[in-house]
């Protein structure tokens, strides 16, 4: 398919007076359209269509086809259904009365070359360089991150079903490409255990049985695997298969091999693969394990960034979109350079306790002069918890020497910058046995023969320090509490636009989704910005509204 490049169309049969009159009480797309124009264009796309074949629907309408598609949760059906047969998408879209639309599968492959080409955030970044010429985005203000978790688009599977549909996943697309040869290498018991999909009311009850059955599952997989990496050159292709090697990386993690023979893992007996690595279904080989606050769920995780300046519309910036177990404090540095890239970097950045640092503190204001605003996680030390214990604050430090001071006056004698077990940059000091032992207040410092006292580098430990006191007091409080409405936005982004579930399978397409979303969600506010309408406030029961003042 083709890209011809095609100007943007008047609607010479449709007038903006007799569209209006079709809706007495207005309507968003076509206060889109009079006064925001639209935010793509077809040059911005030309990469992700070729020069040859038959001309491609103009991909600027497809573009905002799929932000209003977004806006009402629409399926792809519903959305080339509200083409052929709404005035107010034909309006916004700039199409004659009599156009017949498309087929609702263009959308998904829109939506395939957007993914291929690596441009999803063309869809935002269209529409904020729209709001930046018209003065309603600027840097340099205050914005504001959170993040919610997001359920995969397949099913939960417990580990006896993942193996299970595993193999079930692979055989059907070994059948598919190579039935001939599939078929010699199995028996027929096969088509019992593995002609149907895996389910928890086909699989044993007893947890005897059911180790039986996993070992039985286990060792089936086994062979297919040692048949298909002894397959002739002609049909090296089978173990390239992307099916076949989740199967073998499954198989890997969930067996393991002991004195010859193939056991079925138990975390006490041969351990577990870390939730980072896992996979937990072979339809959606991105999505991960993660617990936080007592849930736990299986998905992804999303970051929105949003302005949030007094008197001014709050629009979405920047979407990040992660798998499941990874933490907040990870994804500062993304979102900053994502923001410098399109000029957007506030001074101001408001978040909560998982996404400051002592690195990201320090790294904003260096590398961004963004100031990293929230709550810092305390020291966890049992001396600072202890009200009269010696924590790292109470220790003078010479960076130069280097060299530590506790409260008593002793000094350390050795001090040495390393890493610890996770790779961090930190600075250690040991303070001699002879002095400890005989300080009167040992008690307060510690429990061993001597202090040894672990340090960031200089510029994170003082800024942490710094960070610490500072959020005490009443001018942190007051400044923190803008960063509140973001809740609002990820409140109204899942409870409305039906964000939580992806509609899709994989990190990228869902990445997608939250893109799109995130634009439906940022079109929606400018327009009732430009009504006058007030921001909505945080909603109170009945019962509380009672409460007492």
């Amino acid at each position: 398919m083709s890209l011809k490049m095609s100007p943007i169309l008047e609607v010479p049969e449709l007038t903006a007076q007799i569209a209006w009159a079709a809706f007495p009480n207005g309507n968003n797309y076509m206060q889109m359209r009079d006064e925001l124009g639209v935010f793509y264009a077809d040059h911005q796309f030309v990469d992700l269509f070729s020069y040859t074949g038959q001309p491609a629907i103009a991909p600027w309408r497809l573009a905002l086809v799929t932000l209003m598609q977004f806006a009402e949760n629409l399926t792809d059906r519903q959305a080339a259904d509200a083409v052929r047969g709404r005035i107010d998408w034909k309006y916004a879209l700039g199409l004659e009365m009599t156009d017949p639309g498309f087929h609702y599968s263009v959308l998904s492959e829109f939506r395939g070359r957007l993914i291929e080409g690596g441009q999803e955030e063309l869809l935002l970044q269209g529409m904020l360089d729209c709001f930046k010429e018209k003065q309603l985005l600027n840097a340099r203000g205050k914005q504001r991150t959170d993040s919610t978790h997001i359920l995969m688009a397949v099913r939960e599977l417990n580990r006896l079903e993942l193996v299970g549909e595993t193999l079930y996943h692979t055989l059907n697309v070994v059948a598919e490409v190579a039935p001939v040869w599939l078929q010699q290498q199995i028996t027929p018991d096969w088509f019992k255990r593995y002609g149907q999909r895996m389910c928890e009311a086909r699989l044993p009850d007893k947890d005897v049985d059911r180790d039986e059955f996993a070992l039985v599952i286990g060792y089936d997989g086994q062979h297919l695997l040692e048949q298909l990496y002894a397959t002739p050159d002609e049909l090296a292709y089978l173990r390239t298969l992307p099916a076949v090697q989740t199967l073998r990386q499954i198989w890997l993690q969930q067996y393991c091999w002991q004195n010859g023979e193939l056991q079925w893992r138990k975390r006490h007996e041969h351990g577990m693969p870390p939730a980072a690595i896992t996979l937990i279904s072979p339809y959606d080989l991105d999505a991960r394990y993660s617990e936080k606050r007592g849930m736990s769920w299986l998905g992804y995780k999303v970051h929105l960034t949003e302005t949030c300046d007094e008197d001014d519309v709050h629009l979405i910036t920047h979407v990040e979109t992660t798998s499941a177990d990874v933490p907040d404090n990870h994804v500062v540095e993304p979102i900053h350079a994502a923001l410098a890239e399109r000029d957007l970097l506030p001074d101001l950045h408001l978040v909560d306790a998982g996404y400051p640092d002592g690195e990201n503190l320090v790294d904003s204001q260096t590398d961004y002069q963004v100031t990293l605003y929230g709550p810092v996680r305390p020291d966890n030390s049992w001396q600072a918890r202890a009200q009269n214990g010696y924590g790292a604050s109470h220790f003078q430090i010479d960076w130069d020497i280097p060299r530590a001071t506790c409260p008593q006056g002793k000094t350390s004698y050795h001090g040495k910058a390393g890493l610890d077990p996770s790779k961090r940059p930190i600075t250690r000091f040991v303070f001699r046995e002879v002095d400890c032992a005989m300080c009167q207040a040992k008690a307060l410092c510690t429990t061993g023969k001597a202090r040894y006292l672990t340090l960031l580098p200089q510029a994170q430990h003082a800024t942490l320090q710094t960070a610490r006191q500072r959020q005490r007091t009443e001018a942190f409080k007051e400044t923190y509490n803008r960063r509140a409405g973001v809740e609002g936005t990820i409140s109204q982004a899942v409870q409305a636009l039906t964000m939580r579930r992806s509609r899709y399978r994989g990190e990228a397409k869902t990445h997608l989704q939250h893109v799109a979303t995130a634009a439906a969600m940022n079109l929606m506010r400018v327009i009732n910005w430009l009504n006058g309408l007030p921001l909505s406030e945080t909603r109170k029961s009945r019962f509380a509204q009672l409460a007492p003042a």
